[in-house]
């Protein structure tokens, strides 16, 4: 998950028996964002360099972390509300929405590219289109 944990505790120093503190050292790899669950469960998901999707249900107390520059997302998939910190490693974050830059990009992806990649009907991209097209 690219994340090491080394604990300081009575057990591997036991002068800290009295003193009733344990101390931790954590070494993320570079990661774009962590996720803690506060309240709920959801659904959390990425795709690797080579394609493969890998998803897992996280809930209440559990941590995910993103690896960096891929694509990924999470979301409540229960009808119950969820809560989530997050951190990332940029001082100023932003977010994109993939099916808004695919089918907004300009100059325009081809009609057929869109449709053999997402699988849907060249009549259902050009819809898409349409709905997603900003409004001037």
């Amino acid at each position: 998950m690219g994340l090491l944990v080394v604990v300081a505790n009575v057990e591997k120093i036991p002068c800290l028996n009295t003193l009733l503190v344990t101390m931790s050292h954590i070494h993320y790899s570079p990661t774009i964002e962590i996720v803690f669950v506060l309240e709920g469960e959801l659904e959390v998901s990425f795709l690797t360099t080579s394609n493969m999707f890998i998803s897992k249900l996280i809930k209440k107390g559990e941590i995910f972390l993103f690896p960096k520059g891929l694509v990924h997302f999470h979301k409540n998939i229960w009808r119950m509300p969820a809560a989530v910190i997050t951190t990332f490693n940029s001082k100023n974050l932003g977010t994109q929405s993939i099916v808004s830059t695919l089918f907004v990009a300009m100059p325009t992806i081809p009609i057929d590219l869109l449709s053999k990649e997402f699988q849907i009907d060249t009549n259902e991209v050009e819809k898409i289109k349409l709905k997603l097209k900003p409004k001037n």
